[in-house]
């Protein structure tokens, strides 16, 4: 039993050691670590109360004023190709989806009823003229023995009506012949412009009927139209560019590593979409190549006017406060006071303003813990400089401030 008694009075020996240990060296750890974080607070701030924050210069630019929206790729001209007569396809001259210029053969039609008809015609006229020509000579005859007092007057007269009517009904049927022929003509089908087909229709043998039957669809795809709209807050300036001269316009498909296509604008709707608050415009691009196709949807963008002298600074910089935007500029004791401006342009990371001067320097990052008076102190190491971030900015949305994209 003593022995026993011993054994557990050593363990517990043990087990308290191992106790004050563990503790004198999780004092030491938590001591450590206080000293580190003191030393680092104390290395961050040279000065007891001063904010770390990133501050950038206001620089003065001359901005371009980009209008960005969706557009939708349209035909320069669309026509339906539709049959004059009704007759059967005799011949199909081309292909599905084939380019033709204009004045090209499309269709061939069985027209040998207006070969008939335009030969019935043609020998009327001829019997026509033979009539008139016999009716003058008699005219001429009784005029002689009208003036002769052989015949009364009625008899002159009867002679003479006799040639007015029949000139008049060589006219008549020199008219049918016409007519015969423009008949005769509609069993050729030519191109009416330069384009690309479509679907066709029919083929060799097809009965075709005026007005109810499509041959064909030629749509001009050189030079090619884009569609958009914008809102109508943006037609002032673009009437003043549009009335100015040539507006350019360029377009970008949604597509990796194409570039953007180059136009220019040439219609501006006389109306407002009432439903919309927008207004329609064109713009035409050149498409030798066909990578605008009708139907297809594009990013356009264009500029129809530039801020001259514009102050700007990184879009971070401006602050939204309970009634108005502001910016918080740095003082040359680095306190802080609060400016409020009026912000004209977003684009590009950039926001241009008005209300601080160019020179002066706002803050960039950090604003959220800071209030007027504050004093402040650049951060090492974080965020962009002014420059960094006004030549690698990457947004491409360009609006005017508050403005939405449609």
């Amino acid at each position: 039993m003593e022995v026993l008694h011993q054994t557990e009075s050593s363990a517990r020996i043990r087990w308290r050691r191992r106790i004050v240990i563990i503790t004198i060296l999780l004092i030491a750890l938590a001591a450590g670590i206080w000293i580190w974080r003191a030393q680092n607070t104390a290395a961050g701030n040279k000065e007891a109360g001063e904010i770390q924050v990133v501050s950038a210069p206001v620089t003065q630019a001359d901005v371009p004023a980009k209008l960005t929206t969706n557009g939708t790729v349209t035909a320069l001209q669309a026509v339906d190709i539709r049959p004059q007569i009704s007759a059967t396809v005799k011949t199909v001259h081309i292909k599905e989806g084939q380019f033709v210029r204009k004045g090209d053969k499309l269709f061939s039609l069985d027209a040998r009823t207006e070969d008939a008809n335009l030969n019935k015609n043609t020998a009327q006229v001829v019997k026509d003229r033979a009539d008139l020509a016999n009716a003058e000579r008699n005219f001429e005859r009784q005029s002689e023995l009208f003036k002769q007092e052989y015949i009364s007057r009625a008899e002159f007269e009867a002679a003479q009506n006799q040639v007015a009517v029949l000139r008049g009904q060589l006219e008549v049927d020199s008219a049918s012949v016409d007519a015969s022929r423009v008949a005769r003509g509609f069993g050729e089908i030519i191109a009416p412009i330069d384009g690309r087909t479509g679907v066709i229709a029919v083929y060799p043998g097809s009965l075709v009927q005026p007005n109810s039957t499509v041959l064909v669809n030629i749509s001009q795809v050189d030079p090619i139209n884009v569609s958009f709209t914008l809102p109508e807050r943006e037609l002032a300036d673009l009437q003043q560019a549009f009335a100015k001269g040539e507006v350019p316009v360029s377009a970008k498909l949604d597509l990796p590593g194409q570039a953007d296509l180059k136009g220019r604008l040439i219609f501006v709707d006389n109306a407002v979409d009432t439903a919309s608050g927008t207004i329609r415009l064109k713009a035409a691009f050149p498409n030798q190549d066909n990578r605008l196709w009708p139907g297809m949807f594009v990013t356009v963008t264009l500029v129809p006017r530039t801020l001259i002298g514009a102050s700007t600074v990184p879009v971070q910089a401006v602050q939204t406060g309970p009634e108005k935007k502001f910016v918080y500029v740095i003082g040359a004791d680095r306190k802080v006071t609060s400016q409020p401006v009026n912000v004209r342009l977003i684009q590009d990371g950039i926001a241009a303003i008005e209300g601080v001067a160019p020179g002066a320097r706002v803050v960039v990052e950090g604003a959220q813990n800071l209030r007027p008076g504050s004093v402040v102190a650049e951060a090492e190491g974080r965020g962009l400089r002014t420059e960094e971030r006004q030549t690698t900015s990457t947004n491409k949305d360009a609006k005017p401030e508050g403005a939405g994209k449609r």
